[in-house]
Order: C-alpha cells, then sequence, then structure tokens
C-alpha cells in the first residue's frame, strides 16, 4: 500500500489511518437512536467531527440490520442533501453507506467520494456505476440482503470464507470497470457473524489485509465488544479503542466510529509507537 488520492485528499497508507465518523440520518440508527436524523443535526455532527480530528465522514440513509422498510426517494432526500453540505462546507472525505446504485450515483454527484455498500454488492448495478463515476467502493463481507433477518451463522474457518467472499468480490468489481486501486475491502465484524468469529475476524486481520485493498474496520461500540467486556451499548469505548488498536498492528487502515476525537487520539498515539507519526512536540527530558 501506497499513497492513495481519495477526493480532494491524498493518505500514505503505508504510514496512515483514516479515522472515518459515523453519521446517520435515520430515526433507528444501531447507537444514536435518531440523535442526527434532521438534516440540520447531521450536518452539524458532520463538522464537529471534521473539527475533532476525522478524515473521513461516512454518511447513511438507512440501517443494514433489520426495520421498516425505506423506499428510494426516502433515502435519496436523506442522503443527497446532507452530501451536499458537508461537501459545500469542508474537503474531509465523503463516504456514502448504502447499498443502493440509485443512491450512491446521486450521492457521488452531490460530491461524495466513496460508496460504502455493507451488502457486498447486493444491487447488480453497484459496482457499474461506481466505476462510472470514478468513485472508490468499500466490499464488506456480509452474507444475507439487506434489512432482512439473519439466521445464526456457522463457518467451518470464518476468515478464510471472508478472504475468499472479499476476493470473488474484488473479482465482480474489478471486472465491471472499477479500478483495483479504487477498492476498499472490510471483513463485516458482527454481520452474519458471531462474537467468537468477529474476534477471529481481528486477531487475524493480517490475512485479509493480503488481499491487497486498503482494509476499513468498523468495530464502534459493537456487539462483540459488549459480550466480550460485560458491557451494555454505551459502555464500549475502552473495548472498541482496543479493538481499533489491535486492528491497525494487524493491517486496518481505516476505523469507522462513533466516538470521533477519543478515536483520533488512539489512533494517532498508534502511529506513533508504530514509528509512522512526529510527536506533536517535544519538551520532556530534551
Amino acid at each position: 500500500m501506497g499513497v492513495r488520492r481519495i477526493g480532494a485528499r491524498e493518505f500514505d497508507f503505508s504510514r496512515r489511518v483514516a479515522v472515518m465518523a459515523i453519521v446517520n440520518r435515520t430515526p433507528d440508527s444501531f447507537h444514536d437512536k435518531g440523535a442526527t436524523f434532521a438534516l440540520e443535526r447531521a450536518v452539524q455532527a458532520s463538522l464537529t467531527a471534521v473539527a475533532d480530528g476525522a478524515d473521513w465522514v461516512d454518511v447513511g440513509g438507512v440501517p443494514f440490520g433489520r426495520g421498516p422498510a425505506v423506499d428510494l426517494s426516502e433515502e435519496l432526500e436523506r442522503i443527497v442533501p446532507l452530501v451536499s453540505a458537508i461537501r459545500a462546507a469542508s474537503d474531509v472525505v465523503i463516504s456514502v453507506d448504502t447499498f443502493s446504485a440509485r443512491v450512491a450515483d446521486a450521492a457521488v454527484a452531490a460530491g461524495a467520494d466513496v460508496v460504502n455498500d455493507t451488502s457486498g454488492l447486493w444491487d447488480p448495478d453497484m459496482a457499474a456505476v461506481v466505476a462510472a463515476n470514478g468513485a472508490h467502493l468499500v466490499l464488506t463481507h456480509s452474507l444475507t440482503p439487506p434489512r432482512t433477518p439473519h439466521p445464526s451463522p456457522r463457518y467451518d474457518d470464518v476468515v478464510a470464507t471472508v478472504v475468499e467472499h472479499l476476493r470473488s468480490r474484488i473479482g465482480v468489481a474489478t471486472a465491471a470497470g472499477v479500478p483495483f486501486e479504487n477498492l476498499i475491502i472490510d471483513p463485516g465484524h458482527d454481520l452474519n457473524k458471531n462474537t467468537l468469529h468477529s474476534l477471529e475476524l481481528t486477531r487475524r486481520l493480517g490475512e485479509i489485509a493480503e488481499l491487497g485493498p486498503p482494509v476499513l474496520v468498523a468495530l464502534s461500540n459493537k456487539d462483540f465488544i459488549g459480550e466480550t467486556l460485560d458491557r451494555s451499548q454505551y459502555e464500549r469505548l475502552e473495548g472498541s479503542l482496543a479493538s481499533a488498536v489491535l486492528s491497525i498492528r494487524e493491517g486496518a487502515r481505516i476505523v469507522r466510529v462513533h466516538d470521533v476525537r477519543a478515536s483520533v487520539a488512539a489512533v494517532r498515539m498508534t502511529e506513533a509507537i508504530l514509528g509512522w507519526r512526529e510527536p506533536a512536540w517535544l519538551k520532556h527530558n530534551m
């Protein structure tokens, strides 16, 4: 991995980790429960995240998990004005979390740089739309269609399965015209996986990184952290930070987070310990 330009920003993923802030315009989002559903609140949350050090803002209008249907016009109304407002105010990288090719197309036209498709190309038109727009694409491992009940997952080797699935998605995307250098991969922690599977993915993340594209990890406040530590949803910050730090050591280069300030500090400290970043200043015993 070397320098990659995403939108207006450059990232040297050989020695840099991007912090991606989560902003959802949904009344039933996993973590914020609708706190940023109103457009003005979503815009403010996005710009606050940038001020707190986020390199990237990931905006969504429909949660991946089960819930009431959201029609295309509603998803577009949630996403497009938000993308436009962020782009007008900042050069931050913007990704749109959607499994709809039509929403992806409109979001990129409004200023998004990346399509974060947590369904793993469930929409057969998605890869072609991304290719036509010259956007980056996040490919994620998941098993079932979005917004549907998940069966209890079974894997002989969860890491091997995820690697093969992502390899096949890379093939589909590149065949549709998405350049390999525009791809990002996400093993999909907790998506059709239990806690033991997510822990195994984290421990062996290096095997996934060997596929080549930068690895994105979406770990923040997830159930595998809560079950591991016996913590409720809003008591998982320490576990989220520990998971992110270990994931970076194992090859992650983009971390998707709810708690931006704490995550930025943990990531930048990790970069410094690994010798990738100079301290902000030096005074102690100098």
